[in-house]
């Protein structure tokens, strides 16, 4: 079994010992009852990564890593975004933790016509910071070293706009006329895939998207929910841009 990974923050990832305290050295000390010996892994989440063994436990929440290694993994390519119109009840939860474990590197929440729940003041912030944390925690438990960022919530028209920036653009629709399998990629740049709301796109944002660059593109002959549509298309594009060889 590979290594557990943990966070620790920017500045303390170098050869020599590192300490792990707080909620992380707690979760290694208390939960995951690591011990001297033990193989573990510490990571900034963008990118950096020290592997080392543990050196020392000291209480409940605080032990010392001998770091032998620092690597830091490269930008990958392309980068895929996923833009997740907002789904009901703890389902957005689902659809970040498993895009995280997949491999996506950035999600947006959405806040689609059609969308059932609504993020508004207080609750949209601890929504977002519910999806943040999770895609942190999902980024831990699936070894990742660069976490998936979580983007402030968009509306339409700022999702036009990441579109229109894109090197490839995709709504995921079951009318599109072709198959995502098939559709050219880029083997650089960014890809920005759109994940419709449990009604589905509306044709007015569909013309905003057309507009702006995105193609409608089908993934399958089943229709996916709105929480596993994204991990199946991020899935299919890690396969095809050989980011998954």
């Amino acid at each position: 079994m590979t290594a557990p990974v943990f966070v620790v923050g920017d500045g303390t990832l170098r050869p020599g010992t590192v300490t792990l305290d707080g909620p992380e050295g707690r979760h290694a000390v208390s939960v995951r009852r690591l011990r001297v010996g033990e193989e573990i892994v510490l990571t900034d989440g963008a990118g950096t990564g020290a592997y080392g063994t543990v050196a020392a436990v000291e209480g409940k929440d605080r032990l010392d890593v001998a770091v032998t290694d620092v690597r830091t993994e490269a930008e990958p390519a392309p980068r895929i975004t996923v833009v997740q119109a907002l789904p009901k009840g703890d389902r957005g939860e689902l659809a970040v933790e498993t895009m995280t474990e997949t491999g996506a590197d950035a999600i947006a929440p959405w806040q689609a016509a059609r969308c059932v729940t609504q993020w508004k003041g207080e609750r949209g912030a601890k929504s977002l910071a519910k999806w943040r944390a999770t895609a942190r925690e999902a980024g831990k438990q699936s070894r990742r070293l660069r976490f998936p960022e979580v983007l402030d919530a968009l509306s339409t028209r700022q999702v036009a706009a990441l579109l229109a920036d894109a090197d490839f653009a995709a709504v995921l629709h079951e009318e599109g006329s072709e198959p995502l399998a098939t559709a050219p990629l880029p083997a650089e740049g960014r890809i920005v895939l759109v994940v419709g709301p449990e009604g589905g796109v509306s044709p007015e944002e569909l013309a905003a998207f057309a507009e702006a660059g995105a193609k409608p593109y089908r993934l399958g002959r089943s229709v996916l929910r709105t929480s596993t549509a994204g991990t199946a298309a991020t899935a299919l594009l890690l396969g095809r841009t050989g980011r998954w060889s």
